[in-house]
Parts: C-alpha cells; sequence; structure tokens
C-alpha cells in the first residue's frame, strides 16, 4: 500500500497533464460549425467524457488495486517473459548510448527537429485532400437516362436492358429500379452486391468499373452507377457522388452556357461519369387555337383541351367493382397514334350547334419543330443546371475542385451566370477552409493548458515539439497508403496531438521535479528523466499503436471508413516514437537556455554525465 500511494503521488501530476491538456484538444471541436462541426462533436465529447473518467480512476481505483493485488516481482521463469526483458534491457542500453551521442551534436539534432517541422508544414499543404473515405457499404445507386424524346415503352425497354446487364455481374445480388424517378426519360437504381464475407473480392468501385463498358453498349442510354455511402450530404438528387450547379436568373443564358460548362469538364480526366440534369431539348408541339373558327362550330378551349387530354391523359371514365376487386377504366389513344405529332390529326369534337363531328385540324394549327424542358432545376428561385460527377481512381476531391472553378472562369461567362459546388463536395469546401484554423486553434488550447500547469511560457512548447514528427509520421503514412487527407485523417491528427504529447510530459515532469530536489542540470536532469520514463513511454505508444492496427487490417463493411484514422495514428506513433525520444531532450535544454537568457539567470555549470564518461 506504501508503495502505491508513493507511485500515485509521483505520477498524479503527469496524469493531470496528460488529460487535462487531452480534453484541451479537443474542446474547441466542440464548438465547430456546419457539417463537419456536427459530425465530429459527437467524438469529442465522448472521447472527453472518457478520458476524464479515466483520470480519476487512475488516481483513485488503480492506486487501490496496486496495493491489493500487486506482489513483488518473482524472476521471469519462462523463456518467453526471459526473452522479453532480454529486449527491454537492450533497448534501454542502445537509448542509453543514442542519447549521450545526440547530447554531444545537440545543434546537429536541433537541425534535424527543424526540418522535420518545415517538412512536416510542406507535407501538409501538397498531400491530396477529400472529405470521407468512399465506402464500400455492398449497396450501389444509380440513374439511367434516355433521350428526351423517349417514350415510356422506350425507356422502359432501354432500362430493361441495363438491369440485365448489372444482373449478370457475378457480384451482383439483386437489382430494383424505378421508371419515372426524375422525369418520363429516368430510371433509378437500387443494387445490391454479395457481402464481403459471402466470398465477394471485387470492391464496389471495382464493380462499377467493371460496369460501366457494358453499360455504355446499350445504344440511347446512359447509366451511371455510385457506391451508396452512410452519410449523404444535402437534398439535391444528382447521378453522381459530387455536383455543381449553375443558376442564373435569365433561363436562356442558362441553357446557354451550362452546356460548355459541362463540355469543358468532361475533358479533365481526373473526373469520370461526368453528365447533368439539364434536359431543355425535349420534342414538344405547340398548338394554336383559332377561337373564331372554333366558336362558329361552339367550341370552347376547355373542350379541344378535353378532348386531347381524353387521348394522352389516361382519363378516368370508370371503375368496375367486382366480389374481389375493383378496376379503373382509362380511355387513351393506342400507342402507335401517341408517338407523333399525327395524333391530333384523328382526333373529331362533337359541335353543339350543327351535331356532327368536326376535326381538330380545323380550328388548331399544330407545329411539331417546337423544343421544350422536361425538367426545370431550381436553385433558391434562380433556374439551375446541376453537373454531377465522379472521381477517377486514385484522385482526391480537392484536386478537382480549384480545376473545376478555374474552368469556369477561362469560359469567360457573363457576371449573371453563378456556380457553387453542393452537398458533398460543398460541405468539402468549407471544412478545407475550417482545417487548418481547428489545428490551430488545438495547439493553442493545449499550449494555454500546459502553460497554466507549468506556470511557464517555455516547457508548453517544449512538449508540443513532439507534435512535429508525429504529423509527418501521419502524412507519409497516409500518402504511402493511398489515402487522401479527409476528415477522418483531421481528426487523427488532433487525436495524435493530445496522444504524443504525453511523451513530453513524462519527460519534462521528472527533469523538472530532478532540477528542483536534487538540483541537477537542466542537461543532466533531462538525459536522466528521460532513461526512466523510457518503458513507460514505449508501453504507453505500444497500447495505442496495437489499438490502431484492427483499424487498419478490418475488411467489414464500411471498414474503408475507419481505416484512415488507423493508419495516421500508428504512422505518427512510429515516426514520433523514434524521433521524439532524442530530440525532447535537445529541445528540453535549448529553451531552457533561452528562459534563463531572458530571466539574466545564469547556467548552473554542472558536466554532463553519459554512460560513455
Amino acid at each position: 500500500m506504501t508503495a502505491a500511494r508513493n507511485g500515485a503521488r509521483d505520477v498524479s501530476f503527469t496524469i493531470l497533464s496528460i488529460s487535462i491538456s487531452l480534453v484541451a484538444v479537443f474542446t474547441p471541436v466542440m464548438f465547430m460549425g456546419g457539417v463537419v462541426g456536427r459530425f465530429m462533436r459527437e467524438f469529442a465529447v465522448t472521447l472527453t467524457a472518457a478520458v476524464m473518467m479515466s483520470a480519476v480512476f487512475s488516481l483513485t481505483l488503480t492506486p487501490m488495486l496496486c496495493g491489493q493485488f500487486l506482489k513483488i516481482p518473482e524472476p521471469a521463469n519462462s523463456r518467453f517473459m526471459r526473452a522479453l526483458e532480454r529486449g527491454f534491457r537492450a533497448i534501454e542500453r542502445g537509448y542509453e548510448h543514442g542519447l549521450a551521442r545526440v547530447m554531444r551534436h545537440m545543434r546537429l539534432t536541433l537541425m534535424g527537429f527543424l526540418a522535420t517541422a518545415v517538412l512536416t508544414v510542406i507535407l501538409y499543404t501538397q498531400v491530396p485532400t477529400g472529405f470521407f473515405p468512399l465506402q464500400d457499404t455492398a449497396f450501389l445507386n444509380g440513374v439511367t437516362v434516355t433521350s428526351q424524346d423517349a417514350s415510356y415503352a422506350k425507356t422502359s425497354e432501354k432500362v430493361a436492358q441495363v438491369g440485365d446487364i448489372i444482373s449478370h455481374d457475378p457480384d451482383v445480388e439483386e437489382v430494383h429500379f424505378n421508371l419515372g424517378g426524375g422525369s418520363a426519360n429516368q430510371s433509378d437504381f437500387n443494387v445490391a452486391l454479395r457481402p464481403r464475407d459471402a466470398g465477394r473480392k471485387a470492391s464496389a468501385d471495382e464493380v462499377i468499373g467493371r460496369l460501366r463498358p457494358q453499360m455504355a453498349r446499350v445504344v440511347g442510354a446512359q447509366t451511371t452507377l455510385r457506391p451508396s455511402q452512410d452519410i449523404n450530404i444535402g437534398a439535391r438528387q444528382a447521378k453522381a457522388l459530387y455536383q455543381y450547379t449553375l443558376f442564373d436568373a435569365d433561363l436562356n443564358e442558362l441553357n446557354t452556357w451550362a452546356p460548355k460548362m459541362l463540355a469543358a469538364i468532361q475533358q479533365m480526366p481526373q473526373l469520370q461519369d461526368v453528365d447533368t440534369d439539364q434536359q431543355s431539348h425535349a420534342a414538344a408541339v405547340n398548338l394554336s387555337i383559332d377561337r373564331d373558327a372554333a366558336g362558329r362550330f361552339g367550341i370552347s378551349t376547355s373542350d379541344i383541351d378535353a378532348a386531347i387530354y381524353d387521348q394522352i391523359g389516361q382519363h378516368q371514365v370508370a371503375q368496375v367493382f367486382t366480389q374481389l376487386n375493383s378496376y379503373h377504366v382509362l380511355i387513351e389513344a393506342p400507342p402507335d397514334l401517341q408517338i407523333g405529332a399525327s395524333l391530333f390529326d384523328s382526333i373529331y369534337l362533337l359541335s353543339p350547334i350543327t351535331g356532327k363531328r368536326v376535326p381538330l385540324s380545323m380550328f388548331v394549327k399544330v407545329d411539331s419543330t417546337a423544343l421544350s424542358s422536361l425538367f426545370i432545376g431550381h436553385q433558391g428561385q434562380l433556374p439551375a443546371v446541376t453537373l454531377s460527377f465522379n472521381l477517377s481512381p486514385g484522385v482526391a476531391l480537392g484536386q478537382v475542385t480549384g480545376l473545376i472553378e478555374q474552368a469556369r472562369a477561362r469560359l469567360g461567362a457573363p457576371a449573371s451566370l453563378s456556380g457553387a459546388f453542393q452537398g458533398t463536395a460543398q460541405a468539402f469546401k468549407q471544412s478545407l477552409a475550417d482545417e487548418p484554423i481547428l489545428i490551430l486553434t488545438a495547439l493553442l488550447s493545449v499550449y494555454v493548458i500546459l502553460g497554466v500547469l507549468y506556470e511557464s511560457y517555455i516547457h508548453p512548447l517544449t512538449i508540443l515539439s513532439t507534435l512535429p514528427s508525429a504529423g509527418l509520421g501521419a502524412l507519409v503514412a497516409m500518402i504511402v497508403a493511398g489515402q487522401d487527407l479527409n476528415v477522418i485523417g483531421i481528426i487523427a491528427l488532433i487525436l495524435l496531438i493530445g496522444i504524443v504529447k504525453k511523451n513530453g510530459i513524462m519527460i519534462v515532469d521528472v527533469a523538472l521535479k530532478l532540477e528542483r530536489e536534487e538540483a541537477m542540470s537542466p542537461e543532466v536532469a533531462v538525459v536522466k528523466a528521460s532513461h526512466q520514463r523510457l518503458r513507460p513511454i514505449l508501453m504507453t505508444t505500444a497500447c495505442a499503436f496495437l489499438g490502431g492496427l484492427p483499424m487498419i487490417f478490418s475488411v467489414g463493411t464500411g471498414s474503408e471508413f475507419r481505416r484512415p484514422l488507423g493508419i495516421a495514428i500508428v504512422g505518427g506513433l512510429l515516426v514520433s516514437q523514434v524521433l521524439t525520444l532524442f530530440s525532447t531532450p535537445v529541445i528540453y535544454v535549448y529553451l531552457d537556455r533561452l528562459r534563463r537568457r531572458f530571466e539574466k539567470d545564469p547556467v548552473h555549470e554542472v558536466a554532463i554525465t553519459t554512460p560513455a564518461g
């Protein structure tokens, strides 16, 4: 019990420093706005509550359990334990010799630290950026669009061909489609893939890539498939994952420039499945009524409208009831007459004046060369055209948003034509602007908290010096793994700020204690502190490292969403563990010299004791 009390007393301030500063990292996240803020707030609140409870139990329950159950350790009696202990001893001896050499070349180590910090900033600005990782949920969504003059029968025929192609893929389990989802010539698809545990090897993207050339062979129909995602932002219906919307008060001007913008982004190799919801060239018929001629026969415009509607509008005229069911009786022209303007030559109206049937052509002039819109989208109160696109393999969303805006600028469109990203792409643009502010705010919060805890402006900088190497490791790991820096990666970077700084806190705490209680110089104190805290640092890092591995190697449904978190944490921990054990003592010494210079406190002339003598 005495040992437990003394141990708790020795590490209590360290535990408080680590816990409070970790809570400080996520405090700014709780107050973020926008879609990303709402998403990250849950993560921040959960982690903050867990850290606070862990700190309470670590200072109360854990010492009690140690006092009750821990016994004096006996010599290792198994080969594994003896080998493990020999390994730790070898690491400790190697670290002692390595640190002694580093302390003899502190200026070179400082230059290496500065180079690491600069390289981290450069990588952060150059790494491809994205929003959320593309998930494989075993479901696909798609849209098939036929020509704008296609009838329901033609659309149904083309959709059946596309559905047959999709259903014959070996990894497709079910296909459902809904005709007329957005307009008369459109059909929405829902595709269910075989689960991963049922033997499916291809990802959702690979299945789409396999189906794309087959579906392109269906003449007169364009089909776009996209993986279904757990998180969907924006209510605008589109044929691909990302959307860019053009809007203008002048519909004619919009219809003129939208196809030019579409052609411009279709030429970009970074994009695929580029499409538009603009349908302004549908075949139409304009009817001009000679009201005087119709009036001579006693026929009104409403009579003409009713007669035409009876032919093409599926007018219900009766309902037949049986013992088991009821049936609606509809009248319409035969399908072969509905496909052209010749329909109007077969329509007759009964004249109430003459009592005879009068052909419609006597008082209605038919113009079958007109064009009209099947669908007109809106952005607010303005007519809008949405261009949708998917990303080519290996391309990040951050790489194409700027290219699309540059393409619009090169077109020389009038100022009245506006453009903006929508849905996921819009939320990505907002998050891209918030990411640097979020990271800087987290760093500032940690610095303030550590400054209050240590009552110093300098020692928090020593602790925060462990972060550049962690950021470098995380970014390099994500680049090597082919991942872009997305929202999950940013969460990992913020989490690394909280995890990695514990190495600096452990070393600084002991070094300050040795300086105060044993009157050691900063050089000797930090070297001895590094030796004492080596094994706890290795153990805590190993725990976090092993905790990230399952996220990297998991293959379940939606595992792509968690994988960047594991990759960034493991990469950051590996690099920071190797570098900070040597750079932190050097930074401590240099910053202590700087502090003494400002405080006009002479440096103690105490020789550095090293294993080499």
